[in-house]
């Protein structure tokens, strides 16, 4: 075990409520808060460390449940200052919990079945909930441009944000991303630069951009701002033990684009245990991966510990990460947790997106056909237990990966306008 050190400059000025410094997930030095996402001695990711509230479990849960409809309810556990809400922000969250029966019966499940259903987010994406922290800091350190390199929902909301926030933005995107992403983040009037590549290619322009003048002043959500970012994931965690009454799920399954969703996920969790909200007892953490870009769940499968980084191939584009950052993390997570990482073929993506529909009438986007797709696959093999109360994360709105469905979801029958046509149709007692 790495042993934790403290630099001399954690002191520091600025106001991020009870974020106290960032904390090298590697080796444990810290460093002050400020716009750093690597370890300056080990070159190891970053995160946000805390001085958590003090005080009865029972006091910090009125306080919560009094306070507003969004993200900022947890504002004592996030890196953010204590007026966050006076702020202007896109206030995401505290989305639908909603308890899936009729899925359930489909798929043999008796313990309980939710969907975390995050396409109610502001501009339809859990992306929101990072960006509202991100834009905080970026506040905090000064920032006049929000930027990122995105797969399309986080362009999206970056551009939502910088508007609502009255900053620049400036998003990068591989150039090939469904239409209706590119038109949702170009919307906000930000500028919005197609990469000739794909994701992996746009965020090492990214990285090189924070390196050269001209990206001074500019706080890039996913990169420079990436310890607070991150830190936006914690919200669904919290808010699903919450909505179940402050209890932990048995199991979860969460998409796996970048991994930081699924690592936040459980990072939220355990705070939650730390501070008595919840029981401290077992939850399995489950990842889901799309079949042509599975880094982490072929090296799940084989046993590594190292994610080898793949060419994307698949209709799920906002997982399409091929070298995923906390790919190694999420394989620790599973294991230790006793959950799994696995994968579906596009054909099984439209599948689930079509089921999630046709059951429940939540339309989900390509990440969200994924992560049901999965949780359909393991139940049937038996991986997860359908005696246990699970939830599945749907992180975004199907209407931005329209191309997915719209092949096999048409007008069932085109009539002319009279009754004798529409019972030569055969669809009076269908």
């Amino acid at each position: 075990m790495a042993v934790q050190t403290i630099a001399e400059n954690t002191t520091s000025s600025v106001d991020l409520g009870p974020a106290a410094a960032l904390s090298c997930r590697e080796c444990g030095e810290r460093f002050e808060l400020g716009p750093l996402f690597a370890c300056a001695s080990c070159f190891g990711p970053l995160e946000v460390a805390y001085d958590l509230p003090a005080g009865s479990p029972e006091e910090l849960k009125k306080r919560i449940e009094a306070g507003p409809n969004n993200i900022w309810r947890y504002a004592p556990l996030l890196p953010v200052p204590a007026d966050v809400a006076e702020k202007p922000n896109i206030n995401p969250g505290f989305t639908k919990l909603v308890k899936a029966d009729n899925l359930a019966r489909e798929l043999g499940v008796t313990g309980g079945l939710y969907v975390k259903d995050d396409s109610g987010n502001p501009t339809h994406s859990f992306k929101d909930r990072v960006v509202a922290i991100a834009v905080e800091a970026a506040r905090a350190f000064g920032f006049t441009t929000l930027s990122c390199s995105s797969t399309g929902n986080l362009a999206g909301a970056v551009g939502a944000a910088a508007a609502r926030a009255g900053l620049r933005s400036c998003v990068f995107i591989p150039h090939d991303l469904e239409q209706g992403k590119v038109v949702m983040a170009a919307v906000y009037g930000g500028e919005l630069v197609g990469i000739e590549g794909n994701y992996d290619d746009v965020n090492r322009f990214c990285s090189e951009l924070i390196g050269d003048p001209l990206g001074e002043g500019w706080g890039f959500v996913n990169v420079n701002l990436r310890p607070y970012y991150g830190e936006g994931s914690k919200t669904l965690a919290y808010e699903i033990c919450e909505q179940l009454g402050w209890k932990l799920p048995d199991q979860i399954v969460i998409p796996i684009a970048s991994g930081s969703q699924l690592t936040k996920i459980d990072k939220g969790f355990q705070e939650l245990i730390k501070l008595g909200l919840v029981e401290d007892r077992p939850y399995k953490i489950f990842g889901a991966q799309a079949e042509g870009c599975s880094p982490v769940s072929a090296a799940f499968k084989a046993g590594h510990d190292v994610v080898r980084p793949q060419k994307p191939n698949t209709i799920a584009k906002s997982l399409a990460i091929g070298n995923p950052a906390d790919g190694p993390y999420v394989l620790d997570i599973a294991r230790r947790t006793g959950g799994a990482v696995d994968d579906v073929n596009d054909e099984q993506v439209v599948d689930a997106i079509k089921l999630l529909a046709r059951t429940e009438g939540i339309f989900g986007e390509t990440a969200g056909g994924v992560t049901l797709g999965v949780t359909k696959k393991l139940i049937e093999a038996g991986v997860i237990d359908p005696t246990l109360t699970t939830v599945v994360l749907n992180t975004g709105d199907g209407l931005k990966t329209l191309d997915a469905v719209s092949a096999t979801s048409q007008a069932t029958a085109t009539i002319k306008p009279s009754l004798d046509a529409f019972r030569a149709a055969g669809l009076a007692s269908a």
